[in-house]
């Protein structure tokens, strides 16, 4: 395994606000060519992990990396900006990450057409944004790309922040948006990603907890009639019990007092393997 970094950068021009940082980092985990499969290409997965948007959670970092490497995906993770930085530049860094790949496909053994998102509560919010805004001038023309460079071919959401509405976990609108931007009816209605479905979105696979007491079920449920709407594929799972935050639910992200780890749950992996061969 090869690992790398590359640093994702978006000015304060683009991004239309002062950055707190120079750039994001995205992590690369790249399985080394085989003799006897050296010809094949093979899908990636960027990460992005949850956090709430004012950190990136290290349970749904590295670990789920190795789980998707073990199925025989590229695999890259992005550390994207949080608090006090604001939308829309963690999305635009997703964007420039996507194009990254796609733009290096070859030379990393990658099917530039199985380009696959994979977000986990606000990273899940941040997936499912490139998904429903790839094709938006307010997102490509800025960092000058079209909007075919950073188009996801899929994104797989897990527990995913959606909404702005009744079961809106407040903390990540709050969080992303600022007060200037929290004053805007606009852009809090354009944060609730169940209302900028339409036919561009790509296949989804979705995954949520019944018992998800941070970020409610109804998130995935309400993105879910969106996409039934607009015939957009969609494998969804919804587990009868869990916290919020599950990861992979095993014993390696479980955390001091073991409320992370749920065997009813750790299916999703193997789920989403066979939905990835199928796409």
């Amino acid at each position: 395994m090869n690992i790398q970094h590359f640093p994702i950068s978006v000015t304060e021009k683009q991004c239309g606000h002062v950055c707190k940082n120079p750039h994001a980092d995205l992590t690369a985990y790249l399985l080394e060519p085989m003799e006897e499969t050296k010809d094949r290409l093979r899908p990636a997965v960027v990460i992005c992990p949850g956090g709430g948007y004012n950190h990136v959670s290290q349970r749904e970092d590295q670990p789920v990396a190795m789980e998707y490497l073990a199925i025989g995906c590229q695999v890259f993770v992005l550390h994207y900006s949080v608090a006090p930085d604001r939308f829309p530049r963690a999305l635009m860094e997703l964007a420039l990450s996507v194009d990254l790949i796609r733009k290096n496909s070859s030379h990393w053994q990658i099917d530039p057409d199985r380009i696959l998102v994979s977000g986990f509560s606000a990273g899940g919010h941040l997936a499912c944004s490139l998904g429903v805004f790839w094709d938006k001038d307010f997102l490509f023309k800025p960092i000058e790309k079209g909007p075919e460079d950073i188009r996801p071919n899929g994104l797989i959401l897990c527990y995913p922040v959606i909404t702005s509405g009744e079961y809106a976990h407040r903390g990540s609108v709050e969080t992303l948006l600022g007060p200037q931007q929290l004053k805007d009816e606009k852009m809090v209605r354009l944060f609730s990603l169940e209302n900028q479905v339409g036919s561009q979105v790509p296949p989804v696979f979705l995954w949520h907890t019944w018992t998800d007491q941070s970020v409610p079920v109804e998130n995935s449920l309400l993105l879910a009639s969106s996409l039934r709407k607009y015939g957009i594929s969609l494998e969804m799972h919804i587990y009868p019990r869990g916290v919020h935050g599950l990861s992979l639910a095993t014993r390696e992200v479980e955390g001091r007092d073991g409320r992370y780890l749920e065997p009813s749950c750790q299916s999703w992996m193997s789920l989403v393997r066979t939905w990835i061969e199928s796409h």
